[in-house]
């Protein structure tokens, strides 16, 4: 499912046997607004089996594009009344797996199962150029919204920054340890505009401090320790009184 990044209140949905449906969620219809069309069946007559995995909104139009688990990159157009795709190339043996748009919003890069990456133009539906370096399954692409580079991540735990522009490349990798699934580009363009050192965080030893001087002090009452009977004033009068022993008396 991918978000309209112009109309927020438009998606787009499909899947395995799931066909690309465009929905609007202000709407209180169930129905789609779109709901693509499968294309021909093959020259075996064939039905060709529907395989979306992942979906892209085109910018300044309702054209929409997709990659299929079977190496092939459609774009269709709801705005016509055509249903089916108008464009459809395909790349390679294997499936795609992710796609981004490039800046200019002209072509998009897609990656496949044997970490294979090409750009492929969506004017004419032909092969731009092909990047190298990865191996493993691409699981995540995004090329940066003003420069010309492009982020991958996949199956090989390593992230892989390329440059799309001559001279194309690989410019920076990392390994991440873990199998990457999906990345996420920052918009800002000079990093050195951010606060180099973060805010201090509070450690729970101050805010345990805190609360203990918001809370109101109490007055507890202490109990006076009681003198013996013998050190209070007249204590032994009161003794000798009540016929208690004498410390002068003779012992018996």
């Amino acid at each position: 499912m991918r978000q309209d990044p112009d109309r927020p209140q438009v998606v787009a949905t499909g899947g395995k046997e799931n066909s690309l449906k465009v929905w609007d969620l202000q709407t209180l219809s169930q129905e789609p607004i779109f709901k693509a069309k499968n294309v021909r069946n093959d020259w075996l007559n064939l039905r060709v089996p529907i395989w979306d995995q992942d979906i892209q909104f085109l910018p300044g139009s309702q054209k929409i594009v997709t990659c299929t688990g079977h190496h092939q990159v459609r774009v269709y157009d709801p705005a016509s009344p055509q249903r089916r795709p108008v464009l459809e190339a395909t790349y390679g043996e294997y499936p795609l797996m992710a796609m981004t748009l490039t800046p200019g919003g002209t072509s998009v890069v897609v990656g496949n199962t044997h970490g294979q990456l090409a750009e492929i133009d969506l004017r004419q539906g032909r092969l731009v150029c092909c990047l190298k370096g990865l191996a493993g399954s691409v699981r995540g692409l995004q090329c940066h919204p003003t420069q010309p580079i492009l982020a991958s991540c996949g199956l090989d735990r390593v992230l892989r920054v390329h440059r799309l522009r001559e001279p194309r490349g690989l410019e920076h990798k990392v390994y991440l340890k873990s199998r990457l699934n999906c990345l996420l580009l920052s918009g800002r363009d000079n990093w050195e505009d951010e606060p180099r050192e973060p805010a201090p965080v509070p450690s729970e030893e101050a805010e345990n401090d805190e609360l203990w001087d918001s809370l109101e002090p109490v007055v507890v009452g202490v109990k006076r320790r009681q003198k013996p009977l013998e050190a209070q004033p007249g204590g032994k009068k009161k003794q000798q009184q009540l016929g208690g022993p004498s410390p002068l008396s003779p012992s018996l």
